[in-house]
């Protein structure tokens, strides 16, 4: 089939320039922030994590930052009422600040050491559970806006808190953030405790559900061809494998190939492409594609779905092979579709494509499994 030529913009999967495209492309490439995702949470109130953004990027109105804008006054901290204020004295050295670090730590059972702004965030690339990082993470944005608030108190309202004020505030805040988060805790005694420091209910994970797979051998005068993709990398070396079966389970072909440098999604094509170009050679009209690749079916099921446009000319033309054929596409777990997985790893090591009438060695078991219908099991959560 042909199509009219078209410009296309390589640098997009879809081909298309869109303004945005453009954009990145011009940028110069930003500073990758660890900490900024971690501030942003849908569990976290967004007037807090400005307030640590902003002390971030040192643009929170202290003494020292305001100085830097060019409004010149007598510094001192309204918190000790002993130094010049600076965000890091406030946040980290104030003798208020030391207190409420100090309850922290001891709720984290560790020794915290700051010399930077970002070294606070470190605490949160420690292996937590999932619940009790959005814990501890929730706790941080709440501890700096409890010190911050407390200033403000004594700067403009001559009212000094009390340390342990600020630590009711910080359990309060964190425990809306830890009870309504939808995240799951761990069965250890270190997650328990300081989901309990902060009055946080633990999210037990669900009970994992063993599922049967069994794979299932097409009708008679049908052909079922499993095929996978594989990439070392995603992007990174790829390559794409498959194996036709007849009703009894009987091995017709199978293939492996190389595909070069290559996302896992574009070999997962490359693998239905090949299948279909092979099942029309060979006039197998009635024929059962089955993939674990469930973007892959739904490529089949919407036509809007965006191809890469490298692709798009072989995807197209294959759906037009496709239509001729009385095919069926349907998703299988990885479980049961081992042989395709390890016909499309064992293509990320050749240097071209091989077709087997007879099967390799390093697929026997697995066929002869299938076979005899034993089944694969998997975990669901």
């Amino acid at each position: 089939m042909s199509n009219p030529d078209k410009l296309l913009w390589k640098h997009t999967d879809s081909g298309d320039l869109q303004l945005s495209n453009a954009c990145f492309f011009k940028l110069q490439p930003l500073q990758d922030l660890h900490w900024a995702k971690l501030i942003w949470s849908p569990n976290i109130p967004p007037s807090k994590s400005v307030l640590a953004w902003r002390l971030m990027h040192g643009k929170v109105p202290t003494d020292e930052n305001l100085k830097i804008s060019g409004c010149s006054l007598p510094s001192m901290s309204s918190l000790c009422c002993k130094s010049e204020e600076s965000s890091f004295h406030i946040f980290f050295e104030c003798e208020f600040a030391i207190k409420i670090w100090s309850w922290f730590a001891n709720c984290l059972d560790m020794v915290l050491q700051f010399t930077s702004m970002e070294d606070m965030w470190k605490i949160c690339d420690i292996n937590w559970s999932p619940q009790c990082k959005i814990v501890i993470t929730s706790a941080l944005v709440n501890l700096i806006s409890s010190i911050w608030t407390a200033r403000n108190q004594a700067r403009f309202n001559n009212k000094q808190t009390n340390w342990k004020s600020s630590i009711s505030f910080i359990i309060a805040s964190t425990s809306l953030s830890g009870n309504n988060s939808k995240k799951t805790s761990s069965n250890s005694i270190r997650d328990f405790i300081i989901l309990k420091h902060f009055n946080v209910t633990t999210h037990h994970p669900k009970t994992p559900v063993i599922k049967e797979i069994i794979w299932q051998p097409p009708l008679f005068n049908w052909i079922k061809c499993n095929i996978d993709g594989a990439s070392k990398g995603n992007p990174g070396l790829a390559g794409c494998g498959g194996v036709f079966r007849n009703h009894v389970a009987d091995l017709l072909h199978c293939i492996a190939e190389p595909l070069g440098i290559a996302s896992s999604y574009h070999a997962e094509l490359c693998a239905v492409m090949s299948a279909i170009e092979i099942a029309h050679r060979l006039n197998w009209n009635n024929i059962w594609f089955e993939t674990d690749s469930a973007l892959v079916v739904q490529a089949f099921q919407n036509s809007n779905n965006v191809v890469s446009w490298n692709l798009r000319n072989r995807w197209h033309n294959s759906l037009l092979l496709f239509r001729r054929l009385n095919g069926i596409v349907s998703h299988i777990h990885r479980e049961g579709n081992q042989i395709a997985d390890s016909l499309a790893n064992f293509g990320c090591t050749l240097s071209s494509y091989t077709l087997w009438q007879q099967a390799p060695i390093f697929i026997s078991d697995s066929l002869a499994k299938n076979k005899l219908g034993i089944p694969s099991f998997r975990l669901c959560t």
